[in-house]
């Protein structure tokens, strides 16, 4: 009901979160990427996060880290977004690969080593990246290492005529996609 089209975009999504095996999305931006992967975990009602990699983007902002507590003089460790049922990964090729490498041991794993102390991720865990075609300015190809943990690549193809036409009478009749409810 939400997004137009896209049928066996979605069917890989489902079927991938039944194997519980990640999945990488690759289309041109404007191919409603992030909106199926919303969508998905809205109807699911599964706990969902979503990480925008940009070029100054450090592991710790996907893992989270160790912050020094004043009150109590210790270290507690402050979760990243990866510690979700769901997460996007958006644009996972427009940051530099020590970033990228930060999801190895969350997606292989389903865990997450910060100074040496494994820590469990939710179950389910699974990680939907969204990464733009490699000739696109700005993007660093995920090293093979990484490529490895994705179940499935799944190719986002730019909507049809008819679909951007319907896709236009959603919108003059009220749809608006920031609300899944």
């Amino acid at each position: 009901k939400t997004v137009v089209g896209q049928d066996s975009v979605v069917t890989g999504l489902v079927i991938a979160l039944l194997c519980r095996g990640h999945v990488l999305l690759e289309g041109v931006p404007g191919t409603a990427k992030t909106l199926m992967i919303r969508t998905l975990a809205r109807a699911l009602d599964l706990d969902f996060k979503r990480v925008q990699f940009t070029p100054d983007l450090m592991p710790g902002d996907v893992t989270g880290s160790l912050i020094y507590d004043n009150r109590t003089a210790e270290f507690e460790f402050r979760e990243g977004p990866v510690f979700t049922n769901l997460l996007l990964a958006d644009e996972i090729n427009r940051t530099p690969p020590k970033t990228q490498a930060s999801l190895l041991e969350a997606m292989e794993e389903r865990q997450v080593s910060v100074e040496g102390m494994p820590r469990a991720l939710p179950d389910p865990f699974v990680v939907c990246a969204t990464q733009n075609p490699i000739e696109y300015e700005g993007t660093y190809p995920l090293p093979e290492a990484q490529l490895d943990r994705f179940l499935l690549k799944l190719t986002v193809p730019v909507p049809t005529r008819d679909e951007e036409i319907a896709m236009l009478q959603r919108h003059a009749g009220g749809f608006d996609p920031g609300d899944l409810s």
